[in-house]
Parts: structure tokens; C-alpha cells; sequence
């Protein structure tokens, strides 16, 4: 989206008391994670037609980052990457990025990928920050049902994904639940937060499953908001003949969007109560909300449905690689900002570090940087000048995009390979690679990105 002049103002003003980075006291972190959930599914991002108040409330409150990209598109390593700062292919499970089928697994059902014990999580840095850490909803990054370490609060998703009547691990324990899975995280997120007290700092994620399939079993208010909607702004087109994974549903694009949206919907809803509870315990001026998803997803566009599997050959287009994210935090970052800055997964970890004044684990080879300055609204020097720059790799596949230009590279630069130049065609539609006019930015991306798989290589 095009920023207005207002929003450039705000990315570039800030008040005095934002230039200092380190509190007296770390803030407490609230990161609420949504699972297939692109940024241009959101209204803050543009989209007309899916419901999401809240959300753009969040938004409006606090600051979005306008350009912010996943590593990789697909659920469990981008998770891990959020949570280590590591690019896909050095985490514990970079395995799960080079598993050689690629067709859908049995509906509802997932193979779990690989365990990364021996990787460092964010909450094993917060914890030696004295932060009591809890985890609420989907996993997914191996053994669901046995708490990670530093995870005191633990209660996951187990089986067979549903939205109704799921069964969780309640710290180690089965338990069968009743009702709707939304409102129980939401539930068991107001538990963790009533525990807490302005003494000791906490770090909470809740992890979605919205808007993630199955799409059956939300309240029906919410289906019922979207009956007769045809998502004509969507840019939706027939089924291509290179659809793979939940091909299916292209079938009936607009009856499926509408599933979509109500789940989406439904997500929206469970903000105001932790917005509220927060209020209530005196906690918000001191907690740093922030929203994102761990990939996007498509919906029709590209004739797709999916991720990053809907296609074969694994796409990274713009739907699937983009995903929301969301700063709300009091007097420390502004209001209505915007940043047009290109951010990544893999620079999460470094910003929270920088947020509660923790060291960066030793040895682990991050590719990532802080943008802390950037939530909240810093000018950076000159010569600290951000590198608008981000990369993605998914088994075969790797990207390198910029301000303006993407490069997609298969099996080692052989092919298919792409190259889009995304002002003159932001919906990647002609493949300018094997046009002349573009050899320099092809050359210069591939090796930029050749750089950088060589700075950080593969475990």
C-alpha cells in the first residue's frame, strides 16, 4: 500500500523518551502468532472485504511494518526461525525443508516435524532475563505435547487439528476439551495473565490455529457475516494447471473464501479480551503486544490456494511470503506508524534482545538484525543506513527481493527460475529473468543472495 503523507511522518517522528532502547524494567511480551494468515488478508493491509476491526484497531494504536517477510512459506520452520532468529536450513528442523514428497498428507493431519532441542528458543533467553514464559495453542515445531524448556505454562494442541472439542496438553497432560479452540486459548491466555504481577516480567505466546484449515466448526455468527460475498476485490482466478496442495478447494473459490474469512473474523475477535485483561491487571503500559502470522497464503490468487506447496513448482509470491506484523506498546512506539521498511523472520529475535537488553545467544550465526529503531520511529544514522534487502529459501527453492525486485532461483539456479520486477507488476505476473534489460538486477540479486547462504550456511 501506497503510505500517505501523515503515515511517513509518523514512521519518521517520535517522542524524546523513545531514543533510549533499555527500560529499568524489560518490558513484558505478549506475541500472538496466527497460523496461514497473509498480511493482505487484513484490513490494515489493504483488504476490503475480510472483517478484522480489532486487528486494524491494533494497528492504528500502535505501528505495522508494511513490508514484513516470513523466511520460508510454510508453517513449522518458520516458526522455528521466529523462535531461534536462524534461517530454515541451519535450525533443528531444516530436514523438514528438504523432505523430498510433496503431496498433501491425510485432511486434518500433519507429519510432525523433526524436535530442535538443541536449538536456543527466545523464551530460553527471556528466561535467563527472569521472564516466566507460557505458551498457549499450536506447536508444530515437534513433540507438541511435552512442555519446552522454559515453559512453565504449557498447553498445546494435540491430533488432529479442529476447532471444536480438541484435544491439548495441559502442561504434559492429555486433556479433552469441550467448546470452541479460539475461545479456549483465549481462556487459558486470561488464566496465564491473571497470574501475573508487575514484579516479575512475562513472555506469553498464543498461537492460533485461525484461519488454518479445517474451516468448518467456528460459531456461525461468523459464517453467517459472510453469505453472499463474492470477494470480486480479491484478484482471484481459476484453478492453474500447476495447483498441488489443497487444490481441491478451488473448486468453489468464493464458498471457500468466505470459510476463510470467517475464521479470520473469528480471530479477530479474540484480541479485545487480552487488550482487556491487561487493563484490568494494570499491565498494559508495561507490555508489547505484537501480531503476526508464520505465513501467508493465497486464496484463489495465482489460480492457488495454498502456500508455498499450493504449486508445483514451490512458489514465493508476494501472498505467501508476506505476513502481518504489528506493534502496540504504549508510549514507546507511535501511533498510526507505518514502516516501509523490508523486515524478516529471522530479524525477531535480535529486536526482542534489543527490546529487553539480552545479549544475543553465542554461536548461533544469525543472519538477522534489530529493527527496535524502526518500531519506534527512530531515525537511523547514516551509516547504520537499513539494508532493504530480505531472503527466503524453501527446499529447492530461494528468493532474494528488494524495494523493487525479486528473484526466485530452483535447484541450484538450473530452473525454473524467475525474476519480477514488482513496481511495474506487483502481482508477478511476467517473468522478466530471461529478459536482457534486467541482466544487472538478476546478477546483482543472485549474488547477494549467493552471499548470504555463504555467511550463514546450512547446518
Amino acid at each position: 500500500m501506497p503510505l500517505s503523507r501523515r503515515q511517513w511522518l509518523g514512521c519518521a517522528a517520535a517522542p524524546a523518551l523513545l531514543r533510549g532502547t533499555a527500560a529499568a524494567r524489560p518490558p513484558n511480551l505478549l506475541l500472538i502468532l496466527a497460523d496461514d494468515l497473509a498480511s493482505w488478508m487484513l484490513g490494515c493491509y489493504g483488504n476490503q472485504e475480510i472483517r478484522t476491526p480489532n486487528l486494524d484497531l491494533l494497528a492504528r494504536s500502535g505501528t505495522r511494518f508494511a513490508n514484513h517477510f516470513v523466511c520460508t512459506p510454510i508453517c513449522s520452520a518458520s516458526r522455528a526461525t521466529l523462535f531461534t532468529g536462524r534461517r530454515p536450513s541451519q535450525h533443528g528442523i531444516h530436514d523438514f525443508l528438504t523432505a523430498k514428497p510433496i503431496e498433501q498428507p491425510p485432511q486434518g493431519q500433519a507429519a510432525p516435524p523433526p524436535s530442535f532441542q538443541n536449538e536456543i528458543l527466545l523464551s530460553d533467553i527471556l528466561a535467563e532475563r527472569g521472564y516466566h514464559c507460557g505458551y498457549i495453542g499450536k506447536w508444530h515445531m515437534g513433540d507438541d505435547a511435552q512442555p519446552r524448556r522454559n515453559f512453565p505454562f504449557w498447553y498445546t494442541l494435540l491430533g488432529q487439528r479442529t476447532n471444536q472439542d480438541p484435544l491439548m496438553s495441559w502442561n504434559g497432560q492429555k486433556v479433552q476439551e469441550k467448546g470452541y479452540l479460539a475461545e479456549l486459548l483465549t481462556s487459558k491466555a486470561l488464566a496465564f495473565l491473571d497470574q501475573q504481577t508487575a514484579q516479575r516480567p512475562f513472555f506469553l505466546t498464543v498461537s492460533h490455529l485461525n484461519p488454518h484449515l479445517p474451516y468448518d466448526g467456528h460459531p456461525k455468527k461468523y459464517y453467517d457475516m459472510y453469505k453472499g460475498v463474492d470477494f470480486e476485490t480479491f484478484g482471484w482466478e481459476p484453478a492453474a494447471a500447476n495447483a498441488l496442495r489443497e487444490k481441491e478447494l478451488l473448486k468453489d473459490i468464493p464458498g471457500n473464501i468466505r470459510k476463510c474469512a470467517a475464521a479470520t473474523t473469528a480471530l479477530d475477535d479474540q484480541i479485545p479480551p487480552l487488550l482487556d485483561r491487561l487493563d484490568e491487571r494494570g499491565l498494559r503500559n508495561d507490555t508489547l503486544i505484537i501480531f503476526t502470522g508464520d505465513n501467508g497464503f493465497l486464496l484463489g490468487r495465482h489460480g492457488l490456494w495454498s502456500k508455498g506447496l499450493a504449486s508445483d513448482p514451490i512458489n514465493m509470491y508476494e501472498e505467501v511470503m508476506q505476513v502481518p506484523m504489528i506493534w502496540n506498546w504504549r508510549g514507546k512506539v507511535p501511533t498510526e506508524g507505518v514502516r516501509p521498511e523490508l523486515v524478516s523472520f529471522y530479524d525477531f529475535l535480535p529486536t526482542i534482545c534489543d527490546a529487553v537488553d539480552a545479549p544475543l545467544p553465542a554461536g548461533r550465526n544469525l543472519c538477522g538484525r534489530s529493527y527496535l529503531p524502526l518500531a519506534q520511529g527512530r531515525i537511523l544514522p547514516r551509516k547504520e543506513a537499513w539494508r532493504n534487502l530480505v531472503f527466503g529459501e524453501f527446499r529447492n527453492t530461494y528468493m532474494a527481493r528488494d524495494t523493487r525486485y525479486k528473484l526466485v532461483l530452483r535447484n541450484e539456479g538450473k530452473g525454473p527460475n524467475e525474476l519480477f520486477d514488482l513496481r511495474a507488476d506487483p502481482r508477478e505476473k511476467t517473468n522478466q529473468y530471461a529478459n536482457p534489460g534486467f541482466l544487472n538486477v538478476r546478477d546483482r540479486l543472485a549474488q547477494a543472495l549467493a552471499e548470504w547462504r555463504q555467511k550463514h550456511p546450512a547446518s
